[in-house]
């Protein structure tokens, strides 16, 4: 019986990456430290990378996936670019163009948002995520596939290295 495991739903993955936009710029990798470990089909890494890496085996050569906007962090929403009058809320003088604050909505989710614009009255955040309508380039070299446990996939998460603890 080979100990080899092919990704599949309820597998725990365990993979290096590195992201990268575009212009080839690198916005994000793992190299260096620990692969990044997800159970496999659960939704834990965006849609077109998961889609990717299904079926394969780890240990062969790192591949390269392009995954579009509407498979990775969504396309990105005007609606989701908001002006908020400053006496709305008070900002403390650190705080400026580019910086992250929590939006909270009317049901109490808690939102980040980045601020883009300070205007003498008003605020304009965006509360899109930062890579929304961005393709994205990652350099994938698997290194591990097993079997979930039973617990694993009653939790919907990875336990133990790389993984949840509890």
């Amino acid at each position: 019986m080979s100990d080899l495991h092919l990704v599949a739903n309820n597998t725990v993955v365990s993979f290096h990456y590195t992201l990268k936009n575009a212009a080839g710029e690198v916005l994000d990798s793992s190299n260096g430290g620990e692969p990044l470990s997800y159970l496999h089909g659960h939704g834990h890494i965006v849609p077109g990378l998961e889609r990717a890496i299904m079926g394969k085996a780890p240990g062969g050569a790192p591949f390269v996936v392009v995954v579009s906007p509407e498979e990775g962090y969504g396309i990105k929403r005007e609606e989701l670019v908001i002006s908020v009058p400053k006496e709305h809320w008070t900002l403390p003088d650190t705080v400026g163009v580019n910086d992250i604050v929590e939006l909270q909505s009317n049901e109490g989710q808690r939102l980040p948002a980045r601020i883009i614009e300070m205007k003498p009255d008003a605020v304009v955040l965006d509360a899109n995520h930062p890579l929304a309508g961005e393709a994205l380039h990652f350099e994938i070299q698997l290194t591990s596939v097993r079997p979930a446990t039973k617990e694993e996939i009653e939790h919907g998460h990875v336990h133990g290295p790389g993984g949840h603890n509890h």
